[in-house]
């Protein structure tokens, strides 16, 4: 049976890692992975964990929907952003962050974070309100940062492979603060009580906008997959949309079907993402003895 499924495993793995990492992906594996050298985190870290899982791509979409709710935050993207031209190479730049962030060595965990500041230099302008924003403002930086990682926590608790304790789940948000703090981020949240506070202290602030809603309608509905694909990425966005809060659907015109959600979308997400799962291994995400 496994000389069936091997090749079967290795197409789907190479398709996935094609579109998220690009057409280097075992280089670069290499070079995080398998490369000598201090990490920021250790092997036994929550985020190790939740970053080593495919539930990421669900908590990956979600958080793109949450964030787009702050109106400067969208500005940005909209203005500066080419995800529609090019949403693939902003994938692979994302998922390269994390993946260096989390699993590289030192030198490449900072390396990725002195490239995005560098970036976030040029993101700079004025919003249709008449604000100006600047993507290395530290309060934007936090509403970036605190919506990601409450998406990753949700995605995880949902769809993760391994059960987190509260103390993990803290952990998680801890880890997530070494790296919020090194982009410019001041006081990130440390627990999940802290996130949630600062996440309720935004809501103020957020609303929605075309912007916005033409990102969600484009994220959900038109992404630029051969016909065949779109199904399975229909499934991880619709598992993203069940995961949003309430209170952030009809801003961005997002259904609440609550039924189908729990009854067909949710249990069809598990059986997905336990599929990517078992396609991606095994993968090498602690370094390899020297």
């Amino acid at each position: 049976m496994s000389e069936i499924l091997e090749p079967v495993r290795r197409i789907v793995a190479d398709a996935v890692r094609s579109r998220v990492v690009g057409p280097n992906a075992d280089n670069r594996a290499q070079e995080l992975f398998e490369a000598p050298g201090e990490r920021w985190f250790a092997e036994d870290r929550p985020i190790r964990i939740i970053h080593a899982d495919s539930c990421m791509f669900i908590g990956g979409l979600r958080a793109l929907l949450f964030q787009s709710l702050h109106p400067l935050a969208m500005a940005g993207v909209a203005t500066h952003s080419d995800y529609k031209a090019d949403p693939w190479g902003r994938l692979q730049r994302t998922a390269d962050f994390l993946a260096a962030t989390t699993f590289g060595p030192a030198s490449e965990s900072q390396r990725a974070v002195d490239m995005v500041k560098r970036v976030h230099t040029r993101v700079v302008g004025t919003a249709d309100d008449g604000r100006p924003y600047s993507a290395n403002d530290p309060h934007l930086l936090k509403w970036v940062h605190i919506a990601e990682i409450d998406s990753f926590l949700a995605a995880h608790a949902k769809f993760g492979e391994i059960e987190l304790s509260p103390e993990q789940r803290d952990g998680y948000v801890l880890d997530m603060s070494r790296i919020a703090s090194a982009l410019g981020v001041i006081d990130p949240p440390t627990s999940v009580a802290e996130l949630e506070e600062q996440i309720a202290a935004y809501r103020p602030e957020l609303r929605t906008s075309a912007p916005a809603r033409d990102a969600a309608r484009y994220l959900l509905l038109t992404p630029p997959l051969p016909i065949y694909q779109r199904p399975i990425y229909g499934l991880l966005g619709a598992a993203a949309v069940s995961l949003m809060p309430l209170w952030t659907r009809f801003p961005l015109r997002l259904p609440w079907l609550p039924v189908s959600e729990r009854a067909v979308v949710r249990p069809a997400a598990q059986a997905l993402t336990k599929t990517l799962r078992w396609a991606l291994q095994p993968i090498p995400f602690t370094p390899s003895e020297q």
